[in-house]
């Protein structure tokens, strides 16, 4: 078993799955394991994921979740799966190409150099974003400044979804009291791990938009995130209770 996984949600992902899944057991590197946790995805998504389960035994695994719970949820779930197992970095990726997979070794690598949360960051030094129009650019870069005055998180990127964590990050913060599903809970995480005390390190990356499936971005998910800012600002942050022997 690798010391490393990559949790991958999915909901309809046919066109990127089977690729995805490739190149992360194709990388050049210490290996990954990757887990995908699909909610119930109606195009056979999980079929494809279980037929590469086949060509890479012990290396891919799947939580299959009936219905569409959320981004959140989806990986507290592999969160969970994880600490039960001896994973000691654990990360958080996109299916959809969005997130370059060759990154994920520079993201352990910053860990592995001291950091306890690695993010893989649009807007530090030398990264950037491909292919989305001005528009969105412009909203995603405000809202991590919003992000930042509220809530003084110190991070670029406050909305970033490519991760790695320590395991000791994901054992302190309790995930049974993280409360939002889309951009919010990227927010929430890092806040927590801020306010716990954790070392947050920017890794530059490209972020190139979806070019096959279809995006889950939607109008709540952003209000969420303009009001959860707000509420997490005044909530009390505590480290989860260590589990009995």
């Amino acid at each position: 078993m690798s010391n490393s996984l990559v949790i991958i949600p999915t909901y309809n992902e046919k066109e990127n799955v089977e690729r995805m899944l490739d190149t992360v057991m194709g990388l050049d590197a210490k290996p990954f394991d990757v887990l995908i946790v699909d909610d119930g995805s109606p195009d056979g998504t999980a079929a494809l994921v279980r037929g590469k389960m086949a060509a890479h035994p012990g290396r891919i695994h799947i939580l299959e979740r009936a219905g569409k719970l959320g981004l959140g949820t989806a990986y507290i779930a592999g969160f969970r799966w994880a600490l039960e197992r001896d994973y000691l970095f654990v990360f958080e990726m996109d299916c959809d190409f969005s997130h370059n997979p060759k990154d994920l070794i520079r993201l352990r690598e910053a860990c592995e150099a001291g950091a306890d949360v690695a993010v893989g960051s649009r807007y530090t030094r030398g990264g950037k974003v491909d292919n989305w129009p001005m528009g969105r650019i412009l909203m995603s870069y405000f809202a991590s400044v919003y992000v930042n005055l509220v809530l003084w998180l110190g991070v670029q990127d406050s909305t970033a979804g490519f991760k790695c964590y320590r395991r000791k990050v994901l054992e302190t913060i309790d995930l049974g009291r993280i409360h939002f599903v889309g951009y919010a809970f990227q927010i929430e995480m890092k806040y927590n791990a801020r306010r716990l005390g954790f070392q947050i390190a920017e890794v530059p990356i490209t972020f190139i938009d979806r070019q096959f499936g279809t995006s889950k971005m939607s109008m709540n998910i952003f209000r969420e995130a303009f009001l959860g800012v707000l509420q997490m600002r005044f909530r009390r942050i505590q480290p989860a209770t260590p589990s009995k022997p």
